[in-house]
């Protein structure tokens, strides 16, 4: 399994949420009771106009590093390395999110050649009028040449902190909730080179979704009968390869999965970008996905934006982490032939087929058996050849949309609330569902 385990008990703790009763958009797919909001904001191609420039240029290609306002240096606290970096911002506009908010993820798509990198921050707005400090949410880059890939930990003030990758308000039943926010992104570039980092997109899923032990099933009959043919790719046959990146293969769920789906799209590393990987190993792709999405604080490959940056390094792909309401709408996903990356955890009773139990854990949706029941990629399987495994509809829904579970151990745990990667071209359309602006 991934460390995700780790994340999901800071968030059991931090994220107790009470607020039953809100409602989703009118309109939204229905078979699934609806007592969460969920929304996608983002910046791209004309949009980067509504936000402040100072060193960057925004074109519908994306946002560049064109004329530094100067010179920063950063002393890389994975490897002690101090370097001075020319730099630029851009700063979103105040972006109301509709709704009275307890969790924000952001996620971007970006090329950092070798020199190159960048910082995106978030400073939040309470519905006191307060607002946050500005908390880093990434340090990024898509290689690992220049800097150490990182979140930032021990950042927070009374009313939230940062855990991980995601925003989470410390104790909604205080009142005190995200009302509104923006996003600042830092190019940096070699002060010696005119190479640019290039942002693609930003955006952030701010969501409320309340304690919830169990769901109501979904009604489904949407993609039932549709299989996707995405690869077959076990994270166990990586087991004890390159333990330095979270663990070794055994820990691999996230990058896995989302190797498969880069993989689907027709996607994938080149001879070069593997050729550090050991010839004796299987699926060398795989291990350079889990080499590209680690995070050095974290310690583990399975920060979420991390893993849709770097499926959004190849190209003609766009990424990004937000939650969906229901199997429903996932299936809407899967009838517009896209695969979706879902994030789950369970005891090993309550999901029948998998053998296992986790506390945190990826794989992927390919599709919908004819009685309804999922079809899912999941990589922890003792091989390729047995990667994919179907899955009772009621019980996949229920481990993957609730947010409070009971442990093995008898106490209470966390789960997702429904948070998935989505990947796929430029070219494919999202899928239109009445209602839903969460992706």
């Amino acid at each position: 399994m991934d460390r995700t385990s780790l994340r999901a008990a800071a968030l059991a703790g931090a994220t107790a949420l009470a607020l039953v009763g809100t409602t989703a958009p009118a309109g939204a797919t229905t078979g699934v009771a609806h007592d969460e909001q969920i929304t996608w904001q983002g910046w791209s191609g004309t949009g980067w106009s509504a936000g402040t420039s100072a060193g960057t240029t925004g074109t519908t290609a994306g946002l560049t590093l064109s004329t530094p306002v100067g010179t920063i240096p950063y002393k890389d606290p994975h490897t002690s390395t101090r370097r001075t970096w020319a730099y630029g911002t851009w700063t979103s506009p105040l972006t109301q999110v509709g709704f009275a908010a307890t969790e924000l993820v952001t996620s971007w798509n970006a090329d950092t050649p070798a020199g190159t990198w960048l910082q995106v921050e978030l400073q939040g707005t309470y519905t006191t009028g307060t607002r946050t400090p500005w908390y880093v949410m990434g340090r990024w880059a898509s290689g690992d040449g220049d800097i150490r890939r990182t979140s930032v930990d021990r950042q927070g003030d009374k009313t939230s902190s940062v855990l991980t990758d995601t925003f989470a308000i410390t104790s909604p039943a205080a009142g005190v909730l995200l009302r509104a926010y923006q996003l600042r992104v830092t190019l940096y570039r070699d002060p010696a080179s005119t190479v640019t980092p290039v942002l693609r997109s930003v955006g952030a899923m701010s969501s409320t979704v309340p304690d919830r032990f169990t769901v109501t099933p979904s009604a489904g009959h949407i993609a039932w009968g549709t299989e996707l043919a995405v690869p077959h790719y076990s994270q166990n046959i990586h087991a004890g390869q390159y333990p330095e990146y979270g663990g070794g293969g055994e820990a691999w769920c996230s990058p896995t999965s989302t190797e498969m789906v880069i993989e689907y799209w027709g996607r994938t590393p080149s001879p070069a970008d593997t050729s550090w990987v050991d010839p004796r190993y299987a699926d060398p792709t795989v291990d350079h996905a889990a080499r590209m999405t680690y995070d050095w604080q974290y310690d583990g490959t399975g920060n979420w934006p991390f893993n849709t940056a770097y499926a959004a390094r190849f190209p003609g792909l766009e990424a990004k982490v937000t939650r969906l309401h229901s199997l429903d709408e996932l299936e809407h996903f899967i009838a517009a032939g896209i695969p979706v990356v879902t994030s789950q955890s369970f005891l090993a009773g309550e999901l029948d087929g998998a053998g296992y139990g986790t506390a945190g854990h990826l794989m992927v949706v390919v599709g919908f058996t004819t009685a309804g029941d999922v079809i899912a990629n999941d990589p922890a399987s003792p091989s390729d050849a047995a990667v994919r495994h179907v899955y009772r509809r009621d019980q996949f829904e229920q481990i993957w949309l609730r947010t409070r579970r009971t442990t093995a151990g008898g106490g209470t745990g966390s789960g997702s609330g429904g948070v998935v990667y989505l990947i796929k071209p430029t070219e494919v359309a999202w899928p239109s569902v009445a209602g839903s602006t969460n992706w």
